[in-house]
C-alpha cells in the first residue's frame, strides 16, 4: 500500500481488533523496517497530546534472509476501556527511523475508530 493509508475501525469494546499494516516503497516493493519504531494510538482529535496507546510492533524475522517488512497492530481490551462509545476517535499508526539527523517520522495508516458498547443478541 501506499502511505498513508486509509481504515476506519469499528471496534467493539473488550474485543481485541487486530490488523497488519505492509507500507510499500513508490516503486510497488516491500519497505524494510529495520531500524524503524512503531506507535499507534487514538485520540479524540489528530494532533492531540492526550492519546491511548494501543499494541504494536515491527516482527522481526529471526533466522531467515527476510527482511523486516510490516507492521502488527491491536486495540486490546485495556485500551478499549479508555474509549467512550459516544465518540468517533481518530488514530495514526507512525514509524520512526532512529539514528539519522533528524528523525524520520511517517505515517503509515490513518482513520477512524466508532465504538459498539456491547453486542446485544435479538430476543
Amino acid at each position: 500500500m501506499a502511505f498513508p493509508g486509509e481504515l476506519n475501525i469499528n471496534y467493539y469494546k473488550g474485543d481485541t481488533y487486530e490488523f497488519n499494516v505492509y507500507p510499500k516503497l513508490a516503486g510497488g516493493s516491500a519497505m524494510d523496517l529495520t531500524d524503524y519504531t512503531v506507535k499507534f494510538y487514538i485520540a479524540e482529535t489528530r494532533g492531540s497530546s492526550t492519546n491511548v496507546e494501543c499494541y504494536a510492533e515491527i516482527p522481526s524475522i529471526s533466522g531467515t534472509e527476510e527482511l523486516p517488512n510490516y507492521v502488527k497492530c491491536a486495540i486490546t481490551p485495556a485500551a478499549g476501556a479508555q474509549l467512550d462509545s459516544t465518540k468517533t476517535y481518530f488514530y495514526d499508526v507512525e514509524i520512526k527511523k532512529a539514528g539519522t539527523p533528524y528523525p524520520y517520522v511517517y505515517t503509515i495508516l490513518t482513520g477512524t475508530v466508532s465504538l459498539t458498547e456491547q453486542v446485544t443478541l435479538p430476543s
